[in-house]
């Protein structure tokens, strides 16, 4: 794949220091030391179709385009370009990229380019994270550097990873799930398992059709999960109206659900994150084991907030889990950090 031109114009707003980027499967976040966080949208993007070939023109990104899924006439084009934390659809990346970063940009005291720091989850291949540098380049980066998702997180949550005391961090994402054990500024171990918040949603929208015969949508499915999710069944009932398409007549059809039926429907996929946690415990050195049994596992990233996840976690594994202080923030604001410190050469993924 031939390097895509530079595209400079988009960076009049930004100076040559490192712009932070997580660009998630649900959302995307720029952050600078300087301004902290200047974007937090959901990654989606909106085309307008055009009957004659020729580049696509972007009618919405972001939450304008994210209203629009499920919704959009036939002259509209609406798409996700991330999936699983890494890029599924390239043209629609770059522009959304592009979008997002003129949405950023107005800070005056910023200068004309920009370096790149991009998260990316440690189980990303190589043709992957090259397809991530070379979309932020086609954007406008003059440079990019790519950081594990799980470093970033522990960084952003306060872990103390220079130290050579062990610290755990699960990172639960829309695409993917990071675990990773940290100690001396290194990852000792990273895991990844393509299973997250999106898939969470599946999982309700399966479980309400075979119980009720009703067909909600993703964006309802993310709201009940919001609303009223939760990893364990031992908790007061909650309820929630939610309207979908009978499957057996085609017409409205309006379920009540509890947060039990959520608690029933996200199981499979739970199991699995639960899986993923464990796996690096039996893999962790010994020593580190012991320092992460003392100091407990950090959780960050939108999963972190469904509703008793801690406490299943603990009741599973045995340690004590908490949640980190703003955990959707976690990673880009860790990825920030490192490169401003001077880090990235250390801690950065080639």
């Amino acid at each position: 794949m031939a390097r895509p031109k530079p595209y400079y114009p988009f960076f009049r707003g930004f100076s040559r220091h490192t712009v932070a980027v997580d660009l998630g499967t649900a959302n995307t976040l720029i952050y600078t030391e300087d301004g902290g966080i200047l974007l937090d949208q959901p990654s989606v993007v909106c085309f307008q179709k055009h009957d004659t070939a020729g580049p696509k023109r972007v009618a919405a990104v972001g939450s304008e385009a994210k209203q629009m899924l499920g919704r959009s006439p036939g002259n509209l084009e609406t798409v996700r370009p991330m999936r699983h934390g890494v890029i599924a659809n390239f043209p629609a990346a770059e522009h959304m990229i592009r979008q997002f970063v003129d949405m950023a940009r107005p800070r005056p005291f910023f200068g004309r380019r920009a370096a790149f720091t991009i998260c990316v989850p440690a189980g990303a291949t190589q043709v992957e994270r090259r397809a991530i540098k070379e979309a932020a380049v086609a954007a406008g980066a003059w440079k990019v550097s790519l950081i594990g998702e799980s470093l970033a997180s522990a960084v952003g949550a306060g872990l103390p990873v220079s130290s050579a005391t062990g610290s755990m961090v699960v990172d639960i994402g829309g695409g993917t799930t990071e675990v990773g054990v940290i100690a001396l500024g290194g990852m000792v171990y990273s895991g990844s398992i393509r299973v997250g918040g999106d898939q969470f949603d599946a999982a309700i929208v399966n479980y309400v059709r075979n119980l009720y015969g009703v067909l909600i949508g993703d964006q309802t499915a993310e709201h009940v999960k919001k609303t009223i999710g939760t990893a364990m069944l031992d908790v007061p009932i909650e309820r929630l109206n939610a309207t979908g398409r009978s499957v057996e007549d085609g017409l409205p059809r309006t379920v009540q659900l509890s947060n039990h039926d959520i608690a029933e429907a996200i199981e499979a996929p739970l199991r699995h994150v639960i899986g993923a946690v464990k796996a690096a415990l039996e893999n962790a050195p010994a020593e580190l084991v012991t320092d992460i049994a003392d100091s407990g596992i950090v959780l960050t990233g939108g999963g972190a907030l469904l509703g008793n996840l801690g406490r299943r976690l603990t009741s599973e594994i045995g340690l004590d889990v908490r949640v980190a202080d703003e955990p959707l923030t976690c990673a880009v604001r860790g990825a920030g950090t490192a490169a401003g410190a001077g880090l990235l050469d250390e801690w950065m993924y080639e």
